[in-house]
């Protein structure tokens, strides 16, 4: 049982909307932290200090990364764990977190060597993970269950607005690679520390009349498989659209592709974030997750199958927002749905950290089938078995039983 502590309000069964976007805004910080840097302003800076060895370095920093990634998250959601127990809060991780981040960030702006920009990613991978790690562990310990579709709904804007600001500061001409990542250091910052300052407020808990703790362990990897399945085509597709969309459209010129593929980009993630929310809300309303988001890997395969068919630049983009749309909308409410399979309120930040491993596996494992089944004119077979994975992830999340 944790210790009371001075950081924390009276317990409660509701939390304000004020908060809830507190905690999301707070989660958009923690994806600028690292969205913005891996898709768009990290190959920049590999192509400068790497020039012709460029592939070889990113391969590096991905392999290294993800493994970074893996560990810290596990092993910094058990700390934050151990100082809930302690009675320290989860929120003086968070914060050591966001300063560790903004010094890895001056880091990577600093390195003027290959091998020196692989260790500064690594590093960043472990500080990022150290504020991820506790701000996801936050939304398990203060957000009620009835209010949990709703929160993991807001959690989608996060995407939409760090793509966003990482095609702004691209487009800014104007802007040095170091001002680049300075400006991301401090959309980081003023993102998370609004939630600093709040007190932590946890949920009340009821009499235990709910699923044992073995039923919960059980569903929990069942969860843990599904998400995994879905995420193996969203990893693939985060590598390798570009390539996608000019084999639907090999007659368009690779700078006109990319243009066009930044248009499709914001549309992709920003029309999912109002359906999120509204079938988040949807799913408190009736206490029942599952259907919804089985449902949602039924359109995120539809949207595969129609890239696999597609013949056009405009069919392969609008087939790829379908895909968005479904995935987005299951990862949202997945994320509140997994929080409330946790057996044990004393190790919420290690059981996240581990299911956070089907973020970072999927990064190993998506490119690789891409690489055995495409070819780069023809991934039809590729979005097929992409198709076929994300519904065995919809069906998978059926058979859990703790919750509906």
């Amino acid at each position: 049982m944790a210790r009371p502590s001075p950081f924390t309000a009276p317990l409660s069964d509701r939390r304000s909307t004020g908060f809830l976007l507190v905690f999301a805004l707070a989660y958009v910080g923690g994806v600028v932290g690292y969205l913005p840097l891996l898709t768009l302003l990290l190959p920049i800076k590999v192509d400068a200090v790497a020039g012709a060895g460029r592939l070889g370095v990113l391969t590096a920093i991905v392999v290294a990364g993800a493994l970074a990634a893996s560990v810290s998250n596990i092993v910094f959601g058990w700390l934050s764990d151990r100082a809930v127990t302690r009675g320290g809060g989860r929120r003086a991780w968070l914060a050591g977190g966001l300063v560790a981040t903004m010094l890895s960030y001056a880091a990577i702006a600093a390195t003027t060597s290959a091998m020196g920009l692989v260790l500064a990613v690594v590093a960043f991978q472990v500080a990022v993970n150290a504020l991820l790690a506790p701000l996801l562990a936050i939304m398990a310990d203060e957000v009620p269950d009835a209010q949990k579709g709703v929160a993991g709904g807001l959690l989608a804007m996060a995407s939409p607005v760090a793509s966003a600001l990482a095609a702004a500061l691209v487009a800014t001409a104007l802007l040095g690679d170091s001002a680049r990542l300075a400006i991301v250091a401090l959309a980081i910052a003023g993102c998370t520390i609004p939630l600093l300052l709040t007190r932590a407020q946890l949920v009340v808990e009821g009499e235990s009349t709910g699923p044992t703790p073995a039923v919960l362990r059980r569903d929990l990897a069942l969860a843990w498989a599904a998400r995994l399945f879905v995420q193996i085509a969203g990893s693939a597709l985060m590598v390798y659209l570009f390539y996608y969309l000019e084999s639907v459209a090999p007659a368009e010129a690779p700078g006109t592709i990319a243009a066009r593929m930044g248009m499709v980009m914001i549309v992709a993630y920003t029309v999912p974030l109002p359906i999120a929310v509204l079938v988040g809300r949807l799913a408190d309303r009736y206490g029942r997750t599952k259907p919804f988001l089985s449902a949602a890997t039924i359109v995120a395969a539809a949207g595969l199958v129609g890239m696999a068919v597609a013949d056009s630049f405009a069919v392969g983009a609008i087939a790829f927002c379908v895909y968005a749309a479904g995935a987005s909308v299951f990862l949202a409410l997945h994320a509140s749905f997994a929080m409330q399979l946790l057996p044990s309120p004393r190790h919420r930040g290690r059981d996240l950290g581990l299911l956070n491993l089907t973020n970072t596996l999927p990064g190993l494992l998506g490119p690789l089938l891409t690489w055995a089944l495409a070819t780069p004119t023809d991934f039809r077979a590729v979005m097929l078995v992409l198709a076929a994975l994300t519904l065995c992830g919809g069906l998978i999340i059926l058979f859990a039983r703790g919750r509906r």
